[in-house]
């Protein structure tokens, strides 16, 4: 397992005010602690994203070749994190190429039939959104302080 790197994209919005980054997700504790953290607290934290984004991903689109979608993302000179689920590859690879893909079999991923009407620049944005209202879920059920 190689070293859990920060999942940082730059887009902080702890800093005003929220409790959960809008950027990367993560809490505003683990964003301010982070650099304090363990491996294995790294590791719980990657892993929950990890989880939680895959989780939205499957809810939009199935990934029926994988090894496809590896090779476009070579192929296209997408940086994406090979140890990853093949979920975090999609998103990836939304993130960097929406608005050039026509074609979603092309890279191994079948949209699901409720979501094929939506352009894949919205699809990105929906599934950002929902992993954000999941980890602030998260947070709200398991994190916050009620006072």
């Amino acid at each position: 397992m190689p070293r859990v790197t920060t999942p940082c994209i730059g887009v902080c919005s702890t800093a005003l005010g929220d409790a959960v980054c809008r950027g990367c997700k993560r809490f505003a504790h683990e964003v301010i602690d982070w650099n304090g953290y363990s491996e294995e607290q790294k590791q719980a934290v990657d892993r929950r994203l990890d989880e939680f984004l895959s989780q939205v991903v499957a809810n939009k689109l199935q990934i029926v070749d994988a090894a496809l979608l590896e090779w476009q993302l070579q192929t296209q000179q997408i940086r994406y994190k090979a140890h990853k689920r093949p979920e975090i590859w999609a998103f990836t690879l939304l993130k960097a190429g929406a608005t050039q893909i026509v074609d979603p079999a092309e890279f191994g991923l079948d949209i699901d039939a409720q979501y094929r009407d939506v352009p894949l620049t919205q699809l990105r944005d929906m599934i950002d959104r929902e992993f954000y209202i999941l980890s602030e879920a998260h947070y709200d059920r398991y994190m916050k302080v009620v006072v």
